[in-house]
């Protein structure tokens, strides 16, 4: 820490004088700053507004399409049928008879303490009669499932511990799996190369003795209409079946005997709810533009009035607008406020869910297609204006932005300047008490000459 040697000669506080000059000068340099304060600010507050309409573009886009807001109710009378209902779901009930789930194809082999081929050579063949010839490393079952799992055919072996042999060696079975379930992950596994499999000289591993097939590979089946004429037939090889229905995946997991009933049905509430909830989403975004915009007026003389973040931004204004006019104009000349969404004089958005829903209970496609042509105009907005290259808003940002930076080039060329002239301030003073003490080291020394001088010297002088 520096030692203030501060007026020795003067008695002046040069520290404090100096400070006193230089916060004088710093002033334009002070307002700069400011300025590149409120502008971050600012740019903090478009940076968020841009982020939460490029969430709103997201989910615009996602309730643009037709039925997408639709929610439904699933029901179904036994554990072993599941039914997930996507947006192209409709109601729906039927009956069900699940005669069979689908299976991996599953082999176990005979047991063995060694490999009987040395190298042992195995052909796998799948359901489609493609060949693949592989090679164990060793005559170690596990090196021989290792191989057959490495070998990427869609089945996969593991070695599983199977007492001893007659000489007391420890044995092992390999149990083989399909990696994918249904008829069409059925497979061979052959000892020998595929010139003996072609020649029919190859042994299939699941015909020797001790050896079997666990689990044969099959689809699931099911019935719909079981007893009726319209009896149908349907298989899946993973047990879904995707689509059985117009946007409904209906999944079977165990056997049934009895006809297990399916129902898919409108839920008004839940789509209220999340017809409602976009509708929040724009009218959190109106408010906080709302509010960001408002001035707040001075109370009394001599108080501040204080601007909102967003006041006299035209962009911010211009996106208020087109956002309520994208939501309140009516869509195939339906006024939204038919359904629900409301926009009031001082521009705030709600939405009456229990009007939504006698709209949607009288009319339900004409409602899904108002609300899609209001989501795909939200987009249209949303995405002109956050849109990360070329948006109204993003444009925004970047020209704030830029201003930022030039202030602070502004800013650093005022700190060099200042640097500047609080060293010549700290020289001028300097050398001001240097001559000060040089001009009260002469004054000391006429002094004491003076006083040295005799006394008729200084009467006669007199």
């Amino acid at each position: 820490m520096g030692i203030a040697l501060d007026g020795l000669v003067s008695g002046l506080d040069t520290t404090s004088l100096i400070k006193a000059l230089m916060d004088v000068q710093a002033i334009p340099r002070n307002l700069l700053n400011a300025k590149m304060t409120d502008k971050g600010v600012v740019i903090s507050n478009l940076q968020s507004l841009n982020s939460s309409l490029q969430e709103l573009a997201t989910k615009a886009k996602d309730a643009a399409v037709p039925g997408s807001m639709a929610r439904f109710t699933t029901a179904s009378s036994s554990p072993a049928v599941t039914v997930a209902a996507g947006a192209e779901a409709g109601e729906i009930a039927a009956d069900i008879v699940v005669d069979r789930i689908a299976q991996r194809h599953t082999v176990v082999t005979a047991a063995y303490a060694a490999w009987p081929d040395d190298p042992p050579v195995l052909t796998l063949q799948n359901a489609a009669g493609e060949k693949l010839q592989i090679t164990a490393d060793s005559t170690s079952p596990q090196d021989v499932a290792r191989a057959i799992s490495s070998a990427g055919f869609g089945v996969t072996a593991r070695a599983i511990a199977s007492g001893t042999d007659a000489d007391g060696n420890p044995a092992y079975r390999l149990q083989l799996t399909a990696a994918d379930a249904g008829a069409a992950g059925v497979f061979q596994v052959f000892r020998g190369d595929i010139a003996a499999v072609d020649a029919g000289t190859a042994t299939d591993l699941a015909g020797d003795p001790g050896a079997a097939v666990i689990a044969a590979g099959v689809d699931a089946q099911i019935r719909l209409w079981a007893g009726t004429a319209a009896e149908q037939t349907i298989t899946s090889a993973s047990g879904t079946f995707t689509d059985l229905f117009p946007g409904i995946d209906v999944t079977v997991t165990a056997v049934t005997t009895d006809p297990v009933t399916v129902t898919v049905a409108s839920d008004t509430a839940e789509q209220a709810k999340a017809h409602g909830e976009f509708i929040t989403g724009i009218a959190t975004i109106l408010g906080r533009i709302a509010k960001g915009s408002t001035a707040t007026v001075a109370a009394s003389v001599g108080d501040a009035t204080t601007l909102g973040v967003f006041t006299g931004d035209s962009t911010v204004r211009a996106l208020r607008l087109a956002l309520t006019d994208a939501v309140q104009h009516p869509v195939e000349g339906m006024s939204p406020s038919s359904v629900g969404i409301d926009v009031d004089r001082h521009g705030v958005l709600t939405f009456d869910e229990e009007r939504f829903a006698a709209a949607v209970a009288d009319d339900p496609a004409k409602v899904s297609r108002m609300f899609s042509g209001i989501a795909a105009r939200v987009q249209d907005v949303a995405e002109t204006y956050s849109d990360k290259y070329d948006g109204l808003l993003t444009s925004r940002i970047t020209g704030q932005q830029s201003e930022v930076t030039s202030l602070g080039e502004q800013i650093e060329r005022w700190d060099v300047r200042l640097a500047q002239r609080k060293s010549t301030l700290e020289r001028t003073y300097a050398r001001l008490e240097t001559q000060l003490a040089q001009l009260q080291s002469q004054s000391s020394y006429l002094t004491s000459q003076l006083a040295a001088l005799p006394m008729s010297q200084k009467g006669s002088n007199s």
